[in-house]
C-alpha cells in the first residue's frame, strides 16, 4: 500500500494522518516540541503505525508554523523515507486556487489547507473558525480564493494566561457551562471563558458577514469545534479534521 503521510505542525501540538486517496485511514497527535530530533519522530511515528499493516509512505506533505520542528520533520523524511516532502507555502508549492491578499503577505500554511478543504467540501463564501493555541478566523471567497481573516487569542491560551496572572483565580478545564452567572469562582470562570468565547466568536463572524455583505457559511474546526457547536446554531459544518484533509487536496493538486 502506497500511502500519503500528512503532517500539520501547530504552536501546541502535531497531528500526523495516512491518507489513501482521499481517505483518511488514522491519525495521531502528540505534543510539538522542537527539541525533538527526526530520529525521534521516526521510531515514535514507526510504531503508531505498526497498528495499520505497515503502510509503505509514497508522498509527504507538511503544514508548519514552527520552523525548528519543520526542520527536523523534513529531515526525517530525507533520511529514513527517501522523500523529499512538500511544503505548504513554499515556492514550488501550487495552490488549486491562489490566495487574494497583499502582496508579499504571509499566509499560515494550515489557513491555506483549512480554505482548499472547506472550498472543495462545502463550496465558496464561507467562513472557517479554527479552534487552536489561537482561534483563527478564515475566509474564502467564491471560487475558492483564501482572501484574509483574523486572528484571536486561543480559548486555552486564554484560560492559562488568567490563571497565571491573577494568583487567586484556579486553573479550570474547559466546559460549557449551564448558566451565564455563577454562583462561586470556579462557575464564574466556566462562564466567562465559554460564553465570553462563544460571543467573541459570534461577533467576528457577525462582522465580516457584514464587511462582505452576503450570508456566509460557517465551518467549525479544531478539537474544540464540537464543544462550542453543541451550545449553538453559529456553524453550517464542524469538521475537526478539515486541516488534514486540505493538507491531502493540496498534496494531490502538486502531483497532478
Amino acid at each position: 500500500m502506497n500511502v500519503l503521510l500528512a503532517i500539520d505542525v501547530g504552536n501546541t501540538n502535531t497531528m500526523f494522518a495516512l491518507f489513501d486517496g482521499d481517505h483518511m485511514m488514522c491519525h495521531w497527535r502528540c505534543a510539538t516540541e522542537a527539541q525533538r530530533t527526526g530520529d525521534e519522530y521516526f521510531v515514535w511515528l514507526s510504531s503508531l503505525m505498526g497498528t495499520v499493516d505497515s503502510p509503505s509512505i509514497g508522498t509527504v506533505v507538511i503544514a508548519s508554523v514552527v520552523p525548528n520542528v519543520l526542520f527536523h520533520l523534513k529531515s526525517m523524511c530525507r533520511q529514513h523515507y527517501r522523500i523529499d516532502p512538500l511544503i505548504v507555502g513554499s515556492s514550488d508549492c501550487r495552490l488549486p486556487v491562489a490566495p487574494k491578499v497583499d502582496e508579499n503577505a504571509h499566509v499560515g500554511a494550515d489557513r491555506l489547507a483549512n480554505a482548499t478543504a472547506a472550498f472543495t467540501l462545502y463550496g465558496g463564501d464561507l467562513i472557517v473558525v479554527d479552534f487552536g493555541t489561537a482561534t483563527n478566523f478564515d475566509v474564502v471567497d467564491a471560487d475558492g480564493a483564501y482572501v484574509g481573516g483574523a486572528i484571536a487569542p486561543g480559548i486555552e491560551l486564554s484560560v492559562r494566561v488568567l490563571h497565571q496572572a491573577a494568583a487567586a483565580l484556579p486553573h479550570v478545564e474547559i466546559m460549557c457551562p449551564q448558566k451565564a452567572v455563577g454562583t462561586n469562582t470556579r462557575d464564574c470562570l466556566h462562564a466567562g471563558i465559554y460564553w465570553g468565547h462563544l460571543s467573541m466568536v459570534e461577533g467576528i463572524c457577525d462582522r465580516i458577514c457584514t464587511e462582505r455583505g452576503c450570508s456566509m457559511q460557517t465551518v467549525g474546526t479544531g478539537g474544540l469545534a464540537s464543544l462550542f457547536d453543541r451550545e449553538s446554531k453559529l456553524f453550517d459544518h464542524v469538521n475537526e479534521n478539515l486541516t488534514m484533509h486540505g493538507l491531502a487536496l493540496i498534496s494531490q493538486h502538486n502531483r497532478e
